[in-house]
């Protein structure tokens, strides 16, 4: 069989990208306690981006701003999620993420942490330390796009 270069480094990155995933989806299930995909986002990126605000999430994620707010909105009363008025913007709010939602974040984390330990395993230190700065260079030749 011939590979075709041009889309092999594609087909893998979909093919890992697919794995995590496969992975971050079954952690969901078993210890996320009905937290759905972009809800996990959500609250990965407040806890990244402790003070940020709705607006804030919109613009990275490039998602629809009423689907922003709802799930903000079910994280909030879920009680994973606090608000704060912004002191420079009264209509504002600053978002932050609460001691349960800390510990669902960090136990997330822990499955994350475990499907990239099982991706690198085998790998020297070198090999990892070339598969980064190789991955920096890829991120830095199609920037936000």
């Amino acid at each position: 069989m011939t590979r075709n270069v041009n889309t092999d480094v594609l087909d893998r990155l979909h093919s890992l990208m697919h794995g995590l995933r496969r992975h971050l989806q079954e952690a969901m299930r078993h210890d996320g306690e009905g937290l759905g995909p972009m809800e996990a986002r959500c609250l990965g990126y407040f806890m990244r981006h402790d003070g940020a605000t709705q607006s804030d999430l919109v613009q990275h994620s490039g998602r629809d701003k009423a689907q922003i707010a709802r799930i903000v909105k079910a994280l909030h009363e879920r009680g994973l999620l606090h608000s704060r008025p912004d002191p420079d913007d009264g209509r504002s709010q600053r978002v932050g993420v609460t001691a349960e939602g800390q510990a669902l974040q960090r136990k997330m984390q822990q499955h994350r942490v475990r499907f990239e330990k099982t991706m690198m395993a085998g790998l020297t230190d070198h090999e990892r330390t070339t598969l980064l700065a190789l991955l920096d260079r890829l991120e830095e030749n199609v920037g936000e796009a």
